[in-house]
C-alpha cells in the first residue's frame, strides 16, 4: 500500500487553554490494510465500537469549531486538506508550527541548510516530554502543539532565549521515527524518503 493511501480515523479539537473539546473516532469506509496500531493506537475493534462516519464527525466538528478560530498544529494545512475544511468559511486562519523558523525549521551551520524538526523532537527538547514509544494520539498531539505554540509566543521577542532553544533542538539526538524503524509495516509503505518502496510522490 502506498504511503499516501491514508484515511482519517481520529479527529480532535483542543482549546487555547489545552482543554479537550472533541475527540472523535471515524469508522473507515474503505478496506483497511493496516491500522498501524503501534503508531496510531487505533484498532478495528476500537473504531467499530466508537467510530462514526466521516460525515457525522465533520458535522460535529463544524458545530464546535468557531468561525473566527485560528488553527494551530504541525503541518496543520495537511489536516485541513484531509478534513476538507475551508479557510475563511469554517475557520479564520492557521498557524503551522512547521513553518515558523524558530520552531520547525532551524538553520544548521554544519550542513548550511535549514533542519526540520517534528513535533515529538520539539516536545522532547522544549517541554521535557520525551517520546516513550507509546502510540500517537490526536488529543495529546494537539495539546503538545498548543504548548509549543504558547512557548513560542512567550519567547519570540527574546533573541537570546530563541537561540538557546534552537541550539537545544540541534544538540539533542533525534529518536528514530516509526517510518525509519519500519520502512514498511504490515505491507504498508511508511513513506521514509530513503527507503520508500511504493514509488508514490512526496508532497512535503
Amino acid at each position: 500500500t502506498q504511503h499516501n493511501a491514508r484515511a482519517t480515523a481520529q479527529i480532535s479539537l483542543v482549546s487555547y487553554d489545552e482543554q479537550c473539546i472533541l475527540n472523535l473516532y471515524v469508522k473507515p469506509e474503505c478496506e483497511v490494510r493496516s491500522y498501524l496500531s503501534p503508531l496510531t493506537g487505533l484498532s478495528k475493534e476500537m473504531l467499530d465500537q466508537h467510530g462514526m462516519s466521516l460525515d457525522q464527525a465533520m458535522a460535529i466538528l463544524r458545530s464546535h469549531l468557531p468561525k473566527h478560530a485560528i488553527l494551530v498544529g504541525q503541518n496543520i494545512r495537511k489536516d485541513v486538506e484531509w478534513l476538507q475544511l475551508e479557510e475563511g468559511k469554517d475557520f479564520e486562519s492557521v498557524v503551522d508550527l512547521a513553518g515558523i523558523t524558530i520552531l520547525g525549521l532551524v538553520w544548521n551551520d554544519q550542513f548550511s541548510s535549514f533542519t526540520y524538526f517534528g513535533l515529538d523532537h520539539t516536545a522532547t527538547c522544549w517541554l521535557g516530554q520525551a517520546n516513550s514509544g507509546a502510540p500517537h494520539n490526536a488529543v495529546t498531539d494537539a495539546i503538545k502543539s498548543m504548548q509549543i505554540f504558547k512557548l513560542y509566543l512567550s519567547v519570540q521577542n527574546d533573541q537570546k532565549r530563541v537561540e538557546e532553544l534552537q541550539k537545544l533542538l540541534l544538540a539533542t539526538p533525534l529518536a528514530p521515527s516509526f517510518a525509519k524503524q519500519h520502512p514498511t509495516y504490515e505491507g504498508c509503505c511508511m513513506g521514509n524518503r530513503k527507503t520508500c518502496t511504493c514509488g508514490a510522490p512526496f508532497f512535503s
